[in-house]
């Protein structure tokens, strides 16, 4: 479907630039109102990875093209907003391919199986492909399915084969494009949201957060270090003072505050990655 010729957009070179706006802004409300009915087919696959995760697993992410690129704004980050450093990518291309457009990198099947079969059975991958048949994405999928690791795939396409052989297939119904073929548009708007949706779920499942804060974010800039320091007012009853003292020494709000509380940096690591944030707060204050 992604590939289809919408007959409404086929003469969009004459429409005055008004209407071409117009239509390319409805092009996208379409693709984010397909997000509703993969809510389900995302809380699932968020519920399973956090189960992966909690033993120590990656999060790993693979794409080629737009996909790969938007998979990789995803993945980096997990590490500033909640202090989640265990994540890969397996880009068509590599490096290169984040700021070049390697096509013929999509094609190579073999390597993407190669790294997928490198995986761990606790590791997660997620898997993102507009058309849903990207060899190099499906090489990866099929690899790491082999490894035992969960397999999560996102795609804009029905009977894929990558959403067939993934564990938790992630349906983004979003149709022709107002550019045809051109997934960079509506499909690409809907792979960024779902992909949103789906790592924050994760992170909240892994008590990665206090209420609606960024309790674990990377406070190592003057604007972030006084959120922070708000943060650890309000979870360790400290002054201003104290905690943007905490916070030169554990940028982490939430380190910062079992600190404060009395733990060693140590042991307040390891209860938050076993407990989460609001647990952690709870047990040393009993």
């Amino acid at each position: 479907m992604t590939e289809e010729k919408a007959f409404r957009y086929q003469d969009l070179d004459r429409w005055p630039p008004r209407e071409a706006l117009e239509a390319l802004y409805e092009g996208q409300l379409r693709a984010l109102s397909a997000l509703k009915a993969a809510l389900p087919s995302l809380e699932a696959a968020a519920r399973g990875a956090a189960e992966r995760l909690r033993r120590g697993g990656y999060l790993v992410y693979a794409g080629a093209g737009t996909s790969g690129r938007l998979a990789v704004a995803d993945g980096v980050e997990l590490w500033p907003t909640f202090s989640f450093a265990r994540v890969r990518f397996f880009l068509a291309g590599g490096e290169k391919g984040l700021l070049s457009s390697l096509e013929g990198a999509e094609d190579r099947a073999e390597e993407g199986y190669r790294l997928g079969a490198g995986l761990d059975p606790q590791d997660v991958l997620v898997a993102v492909a507009a058309s849903g048949r990207t060899p190099y994405t499906l090489g990866v999928l099929r690899g790491a399915k082999e490894a035992g690791a969960l397999t999560i795939a996102m795609a804009n396409n029905p009977e894929t084969p990558l959403l067939q052989e993934a564990h938790h297939p992630i349906l983004l119904d979003t149709g022709p494009e107002v550019l045809a073929g051109s997934t960079r548009l509506g499909a690409g708007t809907a792979q960024k949201a779902a992909l949103n949706l789906f790592s924050t779920l994760v992170m909240l499942l892994l008590g990665r957060t206090y209420g609606n804060l960024m309790a674990r974010m990377r406070a190592e800039n003057e604007k972030l270090r006084k959120r922070g320091a708000q943060m650890v007012e309000a979870m360790a009853g400290v002054s201003e003072e104290e905690a943007l003292r905490l916070l030169k020494v554990h940028p982490d709000p939430a380190l910062a505050s079992l600190v404060a509380l009395g733990l060693p940096p140590e042991e307040a690591e390891r209860l938050l990655e076993e407990k989460g944030v609001r647990e952690a707060l709870q047990e040393v204050r009993r």
